[in-house]
């Protein structure tokens, strides 16, 4: 069972923000924002390459939701996933971290070099 399975069955504690039937969302433990929110599907979904368009409806949904109890749906949130080891997803467990509370950077790739990558 991983990480955030175990979350979802209060196995481990963790500081729950919004709940539903279908979906969790609590505090990332190591916050990179004043806000910053870990959103997941209750079901295990490995990754956004496996998620089921009738999922993504429903996340979509409450992840609007959590943005207005959050109080950050007027002045601007990132959302983002990461998909397998070089997109930077550390648990294999398909979730969003929703980022806001201040005007976010995007440091990491302000100056990257388009051809370092090609």
């Amino acid at each position: 069972m991983c990480l955030f399975c175990k979350i979802v069955d209060k196995k481990i504690p963790a500081n729950i923000e919004l709940e539903s039937d279908d979906f969790m969302a609590f505090h990332d433990i190591n916050p990179k924002a004043p806000v910053h929110i870990l959103a997941i599907p209750k079901l295990h979904v490995d990754s956004f390459n496996e998620v089921s368009a009738q999922t993504m409806g429903g996340m979509t949904a409450f992840i609007q939701e959590l943005t207005k109890k959050l109080a950050i749906d007027k002045s601007g949130y990132r959302v983002i996933t990461n998909v397998g080891e070089n997109g930077g997803q550390e648990v294999k467990h398909l979730h969003w971290h929703v980022l806001g509370g201040s005007k976010l950077k995007w440091d990491h790739l302000a100056d990257a070099d388009p051809k370092d990558f090609l």
